[in-house]
């Protein structure tokens, strides 16, 4: 049996993402979350989960949301950022389905002063529900770890109240992802805060569950935005297994009753990765080596065919030689589009997420 058995292909809500994740726990791995940013960064990363067999996750990010839209729009209000969240969403809904993959549909980390942003997609969600009976997006994350955590919970809840009768997950974080990320940035923060503790995930379980199975938690373990030297951060994926023993005990021995997302997770040993999907993580962002990835692409072409960049016409070849079949878009993007294609299937692998279709 594969993850085609139980889910379709194409973008998945309601129990179907549960599914999903039940599947992947139930077969100890994970799946790689990528940020995009353009239409061109959705493909590559649909072609890599196709190419080997995977079920994947896409997401934007606020900023990368605006980016989608462009950056020429104004984004005083979020507007910028709901249409671009929107446009990607739809984007990944019309390919999907031909690359033959199930795909999970997602926003990032959306703290207290970005909730319009939230706001707009959640609306969004509503209008495509009515016309088509599911979300328009697959899930969403809350991310109010800087607010205080009774505070976290309540407006979680609030939220989750709106989203479970559309169908729509709920990931929420609860202690602090330190790094920075899209103009967020937890460089200073306590290092006791990049460490939650079993009691604050059961108080997140006990309050969730009371609406609707269908969330996830990004319990921090510290983990970092970026990637840094080796040694400089210091992540304990061991201590998501006492999470799991917590919450089973209290649940009468449920075994590994929470699903659990892993945020930082680019530069991660492959150790660090395994304990963490061991576990109970399902899900793991690997944004900033993908970023790096799609620019090597670019990169190397750009220097490779300089000589054959800097006019229209006119390179080694000849005076009169034309340059289009080296500057078209089509030729330098699809290099970068190729590394990025190669980089997510080493995310893929490292999480035990290849031929589980």
């Amino acid at each position: 049996m594969g993850v085609l058995d139980i889910v379709p292909a194409g973008v998945l809500t309601g129990d179907n993402v549960r599914k999903l994740f039940d599947y992947a726990k139930q077969n100890n791995f994970a799946i790689p979350v990528c940020n995009c940013t353009s239409s061109s960064t959705v493909n590559a990363v649909l072609e890599a989960a196709r190419d080997i067999k995977s079920p994947i996750i896409i997401q934007v990010s606020q900023g990368g949301s605006a980016y989608f839209a462009g950056k020429g729009l104004a984004n005083d209000k979020q507007q910028a950022s709901i249409t671009g969240a929107i446009a990607a969403a739809l984007h990944v809904r019309t390919v999907a389905k031909e690359y033959g993959v199930p795909v999970v549909m997602h926003s990032d980390h959306c703290a207290h002063k970005l909730l319009p942003w939230f706001d707009g997609m959640l609306k969004a969600d509503e209008e495509y529900f009515k016309a088509h009976g599911e979300p328009l997006f697959s899930s969403h994350m809350l991310d109010l770890s800087e607010e205080p955590k009774e505070q976290n919970i309540a407006t979680c809840v609030e939220y989750f109240k709106r989203m479970a009768p559309l169908g729509l997950w709920l990931e929420m974080e609860i202690g602090i992802t330190g790094g920075e990320e899209d103009g967020v940035d937890n460089t200073g923060v306590d290092n006791s805060k990049l460490y939650t503790q079993p009691e604050d995930i059961w108080d997140v379980y006990d309050a969730l569950s009371k609406v609707g199975p269908n969330f996830s938690i990004a319990a921090a373990f510290g983990n970092v935005h970026g990637v840094y030297k080796p040694g400089n951060v210091r992540l304990h994926p061991e201590l998501l297994g006492k999470h799991q023993a917590y919450a089973s005990q209290k649940l009468g021995g449920k075994e590994k009753p929470l699903y659990l997302v892993f945020h930082g997770g680019s530069g991660s040993t492959k150790e660090e990765i395994r304990t963490a999907v061991t576990n109970g993580v399902v899900k793991m962002n690997v944004d900033t080596d993908t970023q790096f990835a799609y620019l090597q692409g670019i990169r190397d072409f750009v220097l490779k065919k300089k000589d054959y960049l800097m006019t229209q016409v006119g390179n080694p070849e000849g005076a009169d030689k034309p340059n289009k079949k080296f500057y078209d878009p089509r030729v330098w993007v699809r290099e970068g589009e190729k590394t990025l294609v190669e980089r997510v299937k080493v995310a893929c692998a490292d999480l035990g997420n290849v031929n589980r279709l």
